[in-house]
């Protein structure tokens, strides 16, 4: 098991920018970032592997970039161009399962074991 600590989250007006932080108790995971809006399900935004190969949502891959230091183990997501409908909680989750594998499920929920507790997003209009 691995705890996982976000940070970053917060309020911005429509064309903003927010970076969310998860800093993971362990390395060597395949990480992603879901969020879920109210009333809506949980879906994948972006993930990286441990190896540095990272997928993300259409909805999201022009204005979202995913990444991560290796040597502090933290993972970021920079999201700009922000619109009202990025307004979620924000998950971090990470899962240990091989590279290979996990690109097939990278931003599907029951890819990951491993989820914070979430940060809230919100943009105003």
């Amino acid at each position: 098991q691995v705890q996982l600590v976000e940070s970053g989250g917060g309020s911005s007006q429509a064309g903003g920018s927010l970076t969310l932080s998860c800093a993971p108790s362990r390395s060597q995971y395949n990480m992603a970032w879901f969020r879920q809006a109210p009333g809506k399900e949980r879906e994948g935004v972006a993930a990286i592997s441990r190896l540095n190969i990272t997928t993300a949502a259409a909805s999201v891959k022009a204005r979202f970039t995913i990444s991560k230091d290796n040597v502090n183990n933290i993972m970021y997501l920079q999201k700009n161009s922000l619109k009202p409908e990025d307004t979620a909680l924000y998950y971090c989750a990470a899962d240990t399962r091989p590279v290979e594998e996990w690109l097939l499920h990278s931003l599907t929920r029951y890819a990951y074991s491993n989820w914070g507790s979430g940060i809230q997003v919100t943009v105003s209009s």
